[in-house]
């Protein structure tokens, strides 16, 4: 067992305090990275502090993670030591049912292992990348393209794959005037990724005091919620509107915007239950669906896509004792637009 440096939240009320965690011993096939920077998500808060369920303390989070292969066991085979490699929301799955068999791991109908907070294969609870290393099956270990800078890289493992699952999977491309709502940390990866797709891009943000970052990252136009003459001006006009917000919003002023056969996606998971009015959903043939993180085949198709089109996270790096300040930030939303831990202050 090798003990590593860690940051954990001891219970769902209190601040995360600096602490050890004990990694397993590498397996045949286990890869043992040691951490360079950990991006945090608004997942991490809801989940340490309860809201989506009880968990096991003391918790560490963090499934943003970037850093280098330290050591790989026996029979690793796809990662050597010294490679730029990454780890993302799931850290195991059946492997076995229909949906893994379709490179849906995320979907895993037996239920994946989640890299914080699940239960691994010996039992144990998992704990995340807030900490100097980790071990990790070498099938869910992705490469992270040298084009991509480390820190820049981290909340793309969670982020970027949260937007780009949906982007792709509802056919954002040249043609296809697509909305997001919301320009945070989900966000902006949408704009970013949606324009590198090739699709117009609106913002719908409650004010308009990040507008010019949103045109600058890639969107086409940018309007403000809280102004009730957007949603009359905005009628029928997209294709796909993808909601990142995690705090309750009225989907079914929304929904009116789509065009006929429209989706509305929601990817932000507010605590509270989201009423859809079906009468828009029958009336225009719209759809309202959810989507959640990729498989490990799609995370390495959008790392290597944001490679190609010059795709990162804009990121505030922290060190890591300042993470109880960066959680009030982000339930705050002053952050422009992802914390990134450097595990080198862990050490």
């Amino acid at each position: 067992m090798l003990s590593v440096n860690a940051y954990a939240a001891p219970s769902a009320n209190d601040p995360l305090v600096a602490t050890t965690v004990e990694r397993r011993d590498l397996g045949p096939r286990d890869v043992l990275i040691e951490i360079r920077y950990a991006g945090i998500c608004h997942s991490d808060i809801h989940t340490v502090r309860g809201d989506w369920g009880r968990q096991s303390y003391p918790l560490v989070p963090g499934h943003e993670i970037v850093g280098t292969v330290a050591e790989t066991g026996a029979e690793v085979a796809s990662h050597a030591v010294g490679d730029r490699v990454g780890v993302g929301c799931m850290v195991n799955s059946c492997r076995d049912c229909d949906t893994c068999r379709r490179g849906l791991e995320q979907y895993c109908l037996r239920g994946n292992t989640m890299t914080y907070g699940g239960i691994d294969a010996d039992g144990t609870v998992t704990q995340g990348g807030y900490s100097t290393h980790i071990v990790v099956d070498e099938d869910f270990v992705l490469k992270v393209p040298e084009s991509i800078p480390y820190e820049a890289a981290a909340p793309l493992l969670c982020a970027g794959i949260t937007m780009y699952s949906p982007l792709r999977r509802w056919g954002a491309g040249p043609g296809k005037r697509v909305a997001v709502v919301g320009l945070g940390g989900l966000g902006h990866m949408a704009v970013k990724i949606a324009h590198a797709m090739g699709a117009e891009v609106t913002v719908l943000s409650q004010s308009l005091k990040k507008r010019e970052d949103g045109l600058r990252l890639g969107a086409d136009h940018y309007y403000a919620t809280s102004d009730p003459k957007t949603f009359s001006e905005l009628g029928f006009s997209f294709d796909l509107i993808v909601n990142t917000v995690s705090a309750g919003i009225d989907p079914n002023a929304y929904l009116g915007l789509l065009k006929v056969d429209g989706t509305m996606v929601a990817v932000g998971a507010p605590a509270e239950p989201m009423p859809v009015a079906a009468f828009s959903l029958l009336q225009w043939r719209r759809n309202f669906a959810g989507s959640t993180i990729g498989g490990i085949a799609e995370t390495q198709e959008m790392l290597d896509f944001c490679a190609e089109h010059g795709i990162a996270s804009e990121v505030e790096v922290i060190a890591a004792d300042r993470v109880n300040e960066a959680y009030e930030r982000v339930l705050a939303s002053d952050v422009r637009y992802r914390f990134v831990i450097d595990a080198e202050t862990l050490r």
